[in-house]
């Protein structure tokens, strides 16, 4: 049986605007987050994070379409216009000022192609928001697993690093563990692509002599990392791919910053 101080209550902005309160942030799940089974692990971690600090907050919920990422990537742009426009409709009616994504790619779509169409809003990403719970205390490593010893290294998502600059609140986010943080020889600006981005993840890849992600893998594996710290669900599915193609599913796990900061902290 569950604990019941894990039960996860989560509102949509329907409920909350029928009971006429205002949440403090929406929390934008996205496709990768409500669909895709690995992902909804790491969005129900965010819910646990946002729920221990006592942030109101809520989701849209069945509201919630595509943000017009992976259609824009692939050069429809009509089709992505038709998609952002909605999302803003529904976002504007509810007059949503500040938005935590789990995901890069909403982060940056909604963040900066959104002004564009009549949609400007505070965006942050999940890592940014725990680095800012951690540095006002809320969040500390306690009560939960430790990680004292553990090789860890961050992979940086193309789309929170070289489009966005967010290169330290992961890190920081990471730095509260006691573990040991690695780096890659292909980090920050010099990241290497997880193999998924611009609309890659919904195709199969060209003919070559190596498949992105066990490239990716291989540098993992030459900063001796037992945890490759992701903060993006494509990411996370190549990444998972990589460790398998490399048979290291034993010396390699691919975890999630919201997941390592909800086992450090015994939520």
């Amino acid at each position: 049986m569950e604990d019941p101080k894990s039960e996860l209550k989560i509102p949509t902005m329907a409920q909350m605007a029928a009971e006429g309160k205002e949440p403090e942030l929406l929390f934008w799940v996205g496709c990768a987050g409500s669909f895709d089974e690995r992902a909804q692990k790491i969005t129900r971690d965010i819910c646990k994070i946002l729920q221990h600090v006592g942030i109101s907050y809520a989701v849209l919920g069945t509201e919630e379409s595509c943000t017009g990422d992976p259609a824009k990537r692939a050069g429809n742009e009509f089709l992505f216009q038709m998609q952002a426009m909605t999302n803003i409709e529904v976002l504007n009616a509810y007059a949503v000022k500040k938005i935590v994504t789990g995901c890069p790619h909403c982060f940056n779509t909604i963040k900066n192609e959104y002004p564009g169409l009549g949609g400007s809003y505070e965006v942050i990403h999940h890592t940014q928001l725990i680095q800012q719970l951690i540095d006002e205390g809320k969040l500390k490593a306690e009560g939960g697993e430790s990680f004292k010893g553990k090789k860890i290294t961050f992979h940086d998502p193309c789309y929170l690093g070289r489009a966005n600059n967010v290169y330290e609140a992961p890190r920081a986010a990471l730095e509260m563990l006691d573990a040991e943080l690695v780096e890659m020889k292909r980090c920050k600006s010099n990241g290497l692509c997880c193999g998924a981005g611009g609309a890659q993840m919904f195709k199969e890849p060209e003919k070559g002599n190596k498949e992105i992600n066990a490239e990716r893998i291989e540098d993992a594996i030459n900063a001796n990392a037992q945890i490759v710290a992701s903060a993006c669900p494509f990411c996370m599915t190549m990444l998972s791919d990589g460790v398998k193609l490399k048979e290291k599913e034993q010396a390699i796990q691919v975890l999630d910053v919201a997941e390592l900061t909800v086992r450090a902290n015994g939520l």
